[in-house]
């Protein structure tokens, strides 16, 4: 539901600027790293990548 998910990063956004960290996963890669300041890509538990949305978004080994 495309309104759900803007109201939803509205009230994420509400929440970082007064500080409160929010912990999201998703597997829409794209909505998830225009709204986050650092992300982790993951794989059976292990962390395979890890950095701010523009390092994500340029790693080999995050496309893969």
């Amino acid at each position: 539901d495309p309104i759900a998910v803007v109201d939803l990063q509205q009230m994420i956004r509400q929440l970082t600027r007064r500080g409160i960290g929010v912990l999201i996963t998703d597997h829409n890669v794209r909505e998830a790293l225009g709204i986050c300041s650092r992300a982790y890509i993951l794989s059976s538990g292990t962390i395979l990548e890890a950095g701010t949305p523009a390092e994500i978004a340029s790693s080999q080994r995050a496309r893969a």
